[in-house]
């Protein structure tokens, strides 16, 4: 019986979570239900410490989304009508720790190492939402590809503000997700923390090179970066023999 309780609290969070998401406008209706179905599979075949940190990390994308509305609506970089997002929004960073959750599930990966492939999942959505949603305050911005002078919002554009705060908080949520997922502090934590920080800069390359020229769409970038950065941060594991 215990062993059906992490499942069922998960399914109920996820729904309630969701539910709230939906009433505020921080997700549409088929957004809510892919906040719902991401939640649940990793409640129910990750773990206590995997969907605690995918909560976390979506409660502070709803709070990321919701701040500084009318310096978006000027720049013209919200979503939808209010902020909120569609399942497109949530499967784009939802999907890749959902597959190292399957992953993980179907061929059983050393704790280390799973800790290190799922935060690092994380680390780069979560860099990379608050280098969109705050670093869009930042006026002084710059095609990642050439430095030019951009309008902040650019597809590619970076910025002081933006790369310091995506940075903090790739740092963040490694440091927060290792403790969450029951490890121990050690310098291995820096691997899902530099996989934030270059899945974040690979996003801008992504945008300037690809998704600007209508090669790559927003969703398939940051679902590309954020398993990217999973591989960096297993490969790290590999090769200092952490795993």
């Amino acid at each position: 019986m215990d062993a059906l309780i992490l499942p069922a609290v998960a399914v109920f969070l996820s729904a309630a979570l969701s539910f709230m998401a939906l009433k505020t406008r921080c997700l549409t209706k088929d957004g809510a239900v892919a906040s719902f179905l991401t939640g649940s599979f990793t409640g129910v075949l990750g773990s206590l410490g995997a969907f605690a940190l995918l909560t976390l990390f979506t409660v502070a994308g709803f709070v990321a989304t919701k701040s500084g509305m009318a310096r978006k609506e000027k720049c013209g970089v919200v979503e939808g009508a209010a902020g909120e997002r569609t399942w497109k929004n949530v499967a784009g960073v939802g999907l890749p720790p959902c597959l190292v959750v399957a992953l993980n599930a179907a061929f059983p990966m050393d704790p280390t190492l799973f800790a290190v492939t799922f935060i690092s999942t994380i680390a780069v959505a979560g860099a990379d939402t608050i280098a969109s949603e705050i670093g869009v305050r930042d006026d002084r911005a710059y095609l990642i590809t050439s430095l030019k002078r951009v309008p902040p919002g650019t597809n590619g554009g970076v910025s002081v503000l933006g790369t310091t705060v995506s940075t903090v908080a790739s740092l963040a949520i490694a440091v927060i997700g290792w403790v969450v997922m029951g490890q121990n502090l050690g310098w291995i934590v820096l691997a899902p923390f530099l996989s934030g920080v270059v899945g974040n800069l690979l996003d801008s390359v992504f945008g300037a090179l690809l998704e600007d020229r209508g090669l790559m769409t927003k969703y398939g970038n940051n679902f590309s970066t954020a398993v990217i950065g999973a591989a960096f941060g297993a490969g790290a594991c590999f090769a200092t023999g952490c795993a």
